[in-house]
């Protein structure tokens, strides 16, 4: 009850302390967002009842009718993600995520620092092809099992909180605001960004982030030696085979049905049909590796967060405040692209590490929107650049799920993931910046 009270003293503070700058109505919206949001960070209420207040709070504060919030529950970008929580289900059912795992470690020397790299490209190759969240569930109890030592423990599991964050956004059903992106899109009928093109878009990011910060949380340890049982050969049973070669398919299947503007206008397929589909195929009888009760384990709550964060979207942009924030940014407009990129990226970035990274970009994407089309720019660039930005945040535990999984592990100190997370912060600034600037702007 305490923390409900924090949470409603906190909202109505800001009520009336935004009722000096902006109208009524959008200080209540104000109000409630951050209302949403303190309840999202203290866990008064689990988070899936947070989720679905939207459908409660804003017809009763006059802020979207009820039928245009509920809409935001069931966008088609949604049910892209259900797809890919049913084949992430039969990946950790079979458990083909443990030989995976083993034979991306293999890879890399026995050393301390091969372990960290190891640990850390493991991690970003599950969460491009899981979520973020269920690759640092599965890899980190393995991360502490490897060593006794806690400051090695320390530097493996971040290796795994930081890995999962870098390898989220390389897919757009890697980490949540991947998919309040591709909504928000849909909604302002923007053309999406096709699965293979956001992959090729995301690698070389991914692949600079990977060299470094491994490295960087390598520096002065020790060697070490495994403990005894990590290097049991595993090898594939019949399930874990069949499984392998349905990803294998659906991957060629989103290849082929790419577009590669404008050499290839691909298959024209739904990519939301596709991965649902493949996500419905895992029930098929003989075929499939999936029950009706594993549905149980689809983390429903995390759905009804991305319609949360799709109503926040739809009610910033609706009543006008993302029109109104921007316009009292509008002094940005006249600042060169470079530093417009670098400021979209430095606030996105640290700003996230005090809220939920898909309340903040599901908050920042129409008020991006509305300063993109002031300041003439790219808006979907600009978009993704905060996009991105918003998993590209290493320092707190607040800020992304593997940050918090990594902080629940019980080896690693705030005081640990802010040092190193605020080094990494300012890494991924100056590399999204770069990269946007010589390679995005010309391609998206």
């Amino acid at each position: 009850m305490k923390k409900l009270l924090i949470s409603f003293g906190i909202s109505v503070a800001i009520f009336f302390l935004a009722s000096s700058f902006f109208t009524t109505q959008h200080a209540l919206l104000l109000s409630l967002v951050v209302f949403l949001v303190v309840l999202w960070t203290n866990e008064a209420l689990p988070i899936g009842v947070v989720s679905l207040l939207p459908i409660i709070l804003f017809p009763s504060f006059d802020i979207l009718g009820t039928n245009e919030t509920v809409a935001n529950y069931s966008k088609s970008i949604i049910f892209l993600f259900l797809g890919g929580f049913m084949i992430a289900i039969a990946t950790q059912k079979t458990e083909l995520h443990k030989y995976i795992a083993k034979k991306l470690l293999s890879i890399f020397p026995k050393t301390a620092r091969g372990v960290i790299f190891s640990l850390a490209v493991t991690s970003a190759f599950l969460s491009s092809l899981l979520s973020n969240t269920t690759t640092a569930l599965l890899l980190i109890p393995i991360a502490i099992f490897l060593t006794s030592d806690n400051n090695l423990k320390m530097r493996f599991v971040l290796a795994i909180a930081y890995g999962s964050s870098i390898g989220g956004i390389v897919t757009p059903i890697g980490t949540p605001p991947n998919l309040i992106l591709l909504g928000f899109l849909e909604t302002h009928s923007i053309e999406a960004i096709p699965f293979i093109q956001w992959i090729g878009y995301t690698a070389p990011l991914a692949i600079v982030m990977l060299t470094i910060i491994p490295f960087i949380l390598s520096i002065g340890i020790k060697n070490f030696e495994l403990e005894k049982g990590f290097d049991d050969v595993m090898l594939l049973n019949s399930e874990q085979k069949r499984l392998l070669y349905i990803l294998l398919g659906l991957v060629i299947l989103l290849l082929v049905n790419s577009k590669i503007e404008p050499y290839y206008s691909g298959l024209g397929i739904n990519e939301k049909g596709i991965l649902l589909g493949f996500g419905l195929l895992m029930f098929l009888p003989k075929f499939g590796f999936l029950e009706w009760e594993d549905t149980k384990k689809i983390p429903y709550e995390i759905i009804f967060l991305f319609g949360a964060g799709f109503s926040i979207a739809n009610a910033v942009s609706s009543t006008g405040l993302a029109q109104e924030i921007a316009s009292n940014l509008l002094v940005l407009t006249h600042l060169p692209i470079f530093v417009m990129i670098l400021l979209i990226a430095a606030m996105v970035t640290f700003t996230t590490e005090i809220t939920s990274n898909t309340a903040l970009i599901s908050i920042a994407l129409p008020i991006i929107y509305s300063l993109g089309q002031a300041a003439n720019l790219d808006i979907t660039l600009v978009l993704f650049v905060a996009t991105i930005c918003a998993s590209y945040a290493f320092m707190l535990p607040i800020a992304t799920p593997p940050n918090a999984i990594a902080m629940s592990s019980k080896v690693v100190k705030v005081k640990d993931m802010a040092k190193y997370g605020f080094l990494f912060n300012i890494l991924g600034i100056t590399f999204i910046t770069i990269i946007a600037l010589v390679y995005w702007q010309f391609f998206i």
